[in-house]
């Protein structure tokens, strides 16, 4: 796929990923207004009850600066996600949950492990090693971009913070990078000029025709039609048949 299909603009771009937002703080608003017991439904790791916070764990949060910090960068890296790899973007961000949220429930300790840090280190990853293996200019112009603005969050997959979910961020770092791999054959492919593919021969390039082997431009080189025998007799059929007809009309009519 060429990447001026690839790289299209649609609505939906920027409707997921508020839709997306919207729901989180929908269940925060729920949780902070109706029932408070809901932050408890997170990851319990290593607790067969504990596993249905694989699906619940990302739209739950401490606080309101917890989720702040997680839905910008979760807004900017959908918006990249859904712009330049929209047709795996759902199967990417689905996946991510589970297979985030799975990890974690293997490789944690203890504690309740709520937010969308996880999914967030999972598109990081994702989006930074996919345009590196993709080789398209655009693809690693975004990767570098998103290392310029979340290159620092590399250091909380490491338990250096109290109270936070290294193993969730650890999990989501991994999750991206199978994700990558997995899909790095399904890329935009960069345009390629006649003169860049491996078959092209200078000889049967019809713009090259134009030229001498001096490189001077020719004149009056007449463009070569190629036509099926049947289209060419008839062709030239009607040229024998054609007759032009010259009328003279004199100056006083």
């Amino acid at each position: 796929m060429s990447s001026d299909k690839h790289f299209k603009y649609s609505p939906s771009v920027i409707i997921y990923p508020l839709l997306i937002l919207f729901s989180i703080w929908l269940v925060f608003w729920f949780q902070v207004r109706v029932d408070s017991g809901i932050k408890n439904y997170g990851i319990h790791p290593q607790k067969v009850e504990g596993l249905l916070g694989i699906i619940t764990s990302p739209f739950l949060h401490g606080d309101i600066n917890h989720i702040y910090h997680n839905s910008i960068p979760l807004f900017v890296l959908s918006l990249a996600l859904f712009y330049f790899y929209r047709r795996i973007a759902w199967k990417v961000l689905l996946f991510s949950v589970l297979i985030t949220g799975l990890l974690t429930w293997l490789i944690a300790d203890k504690g309740n492990h709520i937010g969308a840090s996880g999914v967030v280190y999972a598109l990081v990853s994702f989006i930074f090693f996919k345009g590196v293996m993709a080789k398209h200019f655009r693809l690693i112009a975004v990767s570098l971009l998103v290392i310029f603005l979340y290159g620092s969050m590399i250091w909380y997959v490491f338990p250096i913070k109290d109270g936070m979910s290294w193993e969730g961020h650890l999990s989501g770092l991994l999750t991206g990078l199978i994700f990558a791999v997995i899909f790095r054959n399904n890329i935009a492919k960069p345009e390629r000029y006649l003169w860049e593919k491996p078959s092209y021969n200078e000889k049967d390039d019809p713009f090259m025709k134009h030229f001498d082997e001096d490189g001077n431009f020719i004149e009056n080189l007449e463009p070569e039609i190629e036509l099926e025998d049947e289209s060419a007799s008839k062709l030239e059929g009607q040229k024998r048949n054609t007759n032009i007809n010259y009328i003279y009309k004199s100056k006083d009519d």
